[in-house]
């Protein structure tokens, strides 16, 4: 697809589910505009990505505001934005999808060793130290807490189905990375904040709150490529524990082919280690997990166990629907 094209695409795509307005004007300033085209027509593909060109501008200082204010400040400060976005990924590390893989996961026998890939700063890992509150359908709200008592980090979400009741019983945690973020690092964490929108500023301050929980006893994240660094972790996990290998809008940055030799690592996994997938994509990530919908539905996200829809998830966890 076309630079302008693909901006025009993701303006769009702000005007729903709880999108940005900001980025809305911004994505469709890029369109209308040839000049800034041509400079992300002259970075990789992957690298054009206005999520990635957004936050890279606003790490680099953009100002707030409209695209009328940004778009000149952009060709001007153009070097700098370029080398953000050469050396980084967009890594969106959204701690609030926990509360929609939760009912799932704890819905699995423990111990369970947890492994996430794509798992940027692993704030994903730790759903076992977060709180919870679940309002249900008819507005009643139950909290779960960690075993050691209520968490810093409250991660709200609508739910329909049953709510969890007991948090999962996780015995190990590893991720992988191209590109691990370190919660100790300022400039790792800047980088996070930066990935969320703008207007979404209680995402922030969750962030912050689930950076804190992280870096006091930080996970192991082992920088590899999904593809054939699965593999290795999955060895390394107890061979008392049930293996759980989670995403979460991870997958869609990988080329088709790469995605199948993905898909085919997980089914080889699953026969010879007895490992449990938990995917939550969008939903022309994997056609054979929407294909296996309902008719009728129109998810956001789908989360699959082991390549069947199990819920329809909000991006930022803010809802889960369990089938």
């Amino acid at each position: 697809m076309e630079t302008a094209a693909a901006y025009a695409e993701f303006a769009e795509v702000q005007a729903v589910n709880g999108g940005s307005p900001t980025y809305q004007d911004w994505a469709r300033g890029v369109a209308a505009d040839p000049e800034t085209c041509a400079l992300l027509d002259a970075l990789p593909e992957p690298k054009r990505q206005p999520n990635l060109l957004f936050a890279a501008a606003r790490l680099a200082g953009a100002p707030s505001g409209g695209w009328a204010g940004v778009g000149p400040w952009l060709l001007t400060a153009w070097p700098e934005v370029e080398r953000e976005m050469r050396a980084r990924a967009t890594q969106t590390n959204e701690p609030r999808r926990c509360s929609t893989l939760l009912p799932t996961l704890a819905a699995i026998d423990g111990p369970i060793a947890l492994i996430e890939v794509g798992a940027s700063a692993g704030l994903c890992l730790y759903p076992d130290r977060y709180s919870y509150e679940y309002t249900s359908a008819d507005g009643t709200r139950t909290r779960l807490d960690p075993a050691d008592g209520p968490s810093d980090v409250l991660l709200p979400c609508a739910i329909e189905g049953p709510v969890p009741t007991r948090m999962p019983d996780i015995v190990w945690r590893a991720g992988l990375d191209l590109n691990p973020l370190d919660v100790r690092d300022p400039a790792d964490v800047a980088w996070l904040e930066a990935l969320v929108w703008p207007e979404h500023t209680d995402r922030v301050e969750t962030l912050r709150a689930a950076v804190r929980v992280v870096a006091a006893d930080p996970p192991d994240l082992v920088t590899g490529d999904l593809r054939v660094g699965l593999a290795d972790l999955v060895a390394d996990a107890p061979a008392e524990a049930t293996v759980v290998v989670q995403n979460s809008a991870a997958l869609y940055y990988l080329t088709p082919a790469d995605l199948e030799t993905f898909v085919a690592t997980m089914d080889r996994l699953r026969r010879e280690r007895g490992v449990v997938w938990l995917s939550n994509e969008g939903w022309t990530v994997l056609p054979d997990v929407a294909a296996r919908l309902p008719d009728g539905l129109s998810p956001q996200f789908i989360l699959a166990r082991d390549g069947e829809p199990v819920a329809l998830t909000d991006p930022h966890g803010r809802s889960v629907r369990l089938l």
